[in-house]
């Protein structure tokens, strides 16, 4: 059993700010900047693509919801909202989860894009085997 079914059990305690019947949020125990939450579905998904359409439908709402308390009791300047799908994408603990991560102008919580040196061709190639997958 995962370390958050664990939770979701009572076997290991939480800081819950947030539970319904298909969703629990906590801290997260590293806080990456105060406030740091996760919200996980009760029942086990490895990751998002395994949502079924009871949680997909009200995953959002719940996230928001949460957010929406982090922002007004950390007074903070921004929010990442961030779902790593898969060991190669940062993913440690394979049960579903969303990271709500409020950003201070003082924090050193760092995401960075890089700007893509794709051509047109070779945006419309990656365009095109998207749009077909649908």
């Amino acid at each position: 059993m995962c370390i958050f079914c664990k939770i979701i059990n009572k076997e290991i305690p939480c800081y819950k700010v947030y539970e319904d019947d298909l969703f629990l949020a906590f801290l997260d125990i590293s806080q990456t900047t105060k406030g740091h939450t996760l919200v996980i579905p009760k029942k086990h998904f490895q990751n998002i693509f395994e949502l079924e359409d009871a949680e997909k439908q009200n995953y959002l709402n719940v996230i928001q919801k949460v957010s929406t308390a982090i922002k007004k009791a950390t007074n903070c300047e921004g929010i990442n909202i961030l779902n790593n799908n898969g060991e190669e994408a940062g993913q440690t603990v394979f049960h579903c989860h969303i990271h709500i991560i409020p950003r201070y102008s003082n924090d050193s919580f760092k995401i960075e894009f890089s700007s893509s040196s794709n051509t047109k061709e070779e945006f419309e190639l990656l365009q095109n085997n998207i749009v077909k997958n649908f």
